[in-house]
């Protein structure tokens, strides 16, 4: 969340800045600025209760060896009453902490100044295009036909055993999905970073330390009994272990990667858009994750995102790469970059990749700081990519990778698979 200091130094330019997200925060600001001076009023009253109560303290002693006790008494009772009024103070300052920290709660990151503005994914800006773009005849499949003729998906079995949304993978389906899986790793391992196998369930602390909670509670899958959520991402588990922390400022940046399934209940409306796999109650995920100081986290963005433009160049995907704007931001994010790989069959694009700076606003939420060379502790700045989701790659590999004599399979992958073919 942001942080009050950060409201406090320049209100006018939060207020601006939320607008971009298309979000009115002018009468909350307003509130948290009055919620700080009413506290800081009454924690100078109780500051300066304290040193009248050490004087009333103190004389009680002497009166009663002086046999002043009707004065000592006198001293008791004004001892009694401020304790009385500093109790009141205390639990003044505990009411305008509490609402401070709701409000905060419920205001969304400022995008940074280079987010564009606007409303919708119409607004979103294209940074970058690449990759071949394939040719198939008229008569190409969809990935949904492609995997029932060639027995990789079962969609139909996944309802009968679950619902909509959770896909069987079967045989060379099965084994293409887990040759992305250690590719993506692999890659992940040779860019430096250390791999996690992370809980796919986590508690309400660490909802709330990366941002999911209270934003997506309807997106994520609650464990009532235990009040246990089950992961939309790794990129909650992985960063909560740097929650409560103090990592010396030496041993920055921390470079994290983890392999997930991934749950979310949210999955958007019927039609073609959600058909086959292109959008899931369950999916594989492989996340990159970072932990920086502020004044490196904007060139490790972009390490991130040459490290995701990498692996789609790897598979012969095309892809483009998109600035997102203030309306289609997430609640958390400072600035996102979207990724996507065009589908030949559908002749639609479709994200396989969101890679986002939240600057402090996570690491406030976490209390995940660093000690800097100054000695004090300063908050971190944290960052996270998808590198990449699995179902829409499958997608646009099965769809563009389509020939009369089956699927071919990327040569990055077939040392993975053990086929070059799918057929």
């Amino acid at each position: 969340m942001l942080t009050l200091q950060q409201i406090k130094e320049n209100p006018e330019r939060v207020v601006e800045r939320l607008a971009v997200k298309g979000f009115d925060g002018k009468d909350l600001i307003a509130r948290l600025l009055e919620l700080d001076a009413e506290r800081r009023q009454l924690q100078y009253k109780a500051d300066n209760l304290a040193a009248d109560l050490k004087k009333h303290a103190d004389s009680i002693g002497r009166l009663m060896k002086e046999g002043k006790r009707d004065e000592a008494e006198a001293a008791k009772a004004t001892v009694a009453a401020i304790k009385a009024e500093q109790k009141a103070l205390a639990d003044g300052v505990a009411v305008a902490e509490k609402e401070s920290t709701d409000i905060l709660l419920t205001i969304p990151n400022l995008p940074c100044d280079a987010v564009p503005q606007g409303k919708t994914a119409a607004d979103n800006v294209v940074e970058k295009t690449g990759g071949p773009m394939p040719e198939l005849p008229e008569d190409a499949l969809p990935h949904w036909d492609l995997a029932r003729k060639y027995n990789l998906i079962d969609f139909d079995l996944g309802v009968k055993i679950t619902g909509a949304g959770f896909p069987v993978y079967i045989g060379k389906g099965a084994r293409l999905q887990r040759a992305l899986i250690q590719f993506f790793l692999d890659e992940a391992g040779k860019a430096g970073y250390l791999e996690i196998q992370p809980p796919y369930v986590v508690n309400e602390a660490s909802g709330y330390g990366t941002g999911q909670l209270p934003d997506k509670e309807g997106q994520m899958y609650l464990v009532n009994e235990d009040k246990l959520y089950l992961i939309p991402t790794a990129e909650v588990p992985v960063t909560n272990i740097y929650r409560d922390v103090i990592i010396p400022g030496e041993s920055l940046p921390k470079k994290n990667c983890a392999y997930s399934a991934c749950f979310r209940r949210e999955a958007g409306s019927y039609g073609k858009d959600v058909r086959g796999l292109n959008r899931l109650h369950q999916f594989d995920k492989v996340e990159i994750v970072r932990i920086e100081k502020p004044e490196n986290s904007y060139a490790a963005l972009e390490e991130m995102k040459d490290h995701v433009q990498g692996l789609l160049e790897k598979l012969g995907l095309p892809w483009h790469i998109l600035r997102l704007c203030g309306g289609d931001m997430s609640f958390t994010s400072a600035i996102t970059f979207d990724f996507e790989v065009f589908s030949a069959a559908q002749q639609r694009w479709l994200e396989v990749s969101s890679v986002s700076n939240f600057e402090t606003y996570q690491a406030n939420r976490l209390k995940c700081r660093y000690r800097g060379e100054d000695k004090k502790t300063h908050l971190c700045h944290t960052l996270n990519g998808s590198a990449l989701a699995l179902p829409r790659i499958m997608a646009a590999l099965l769809e563009n990778n389509q020939t009369p004599e089956g699927i071919i399979v990327p040569e990055c992958l077939r040392r993975y698979t053990g086929f070059d073919i799918i057929d």
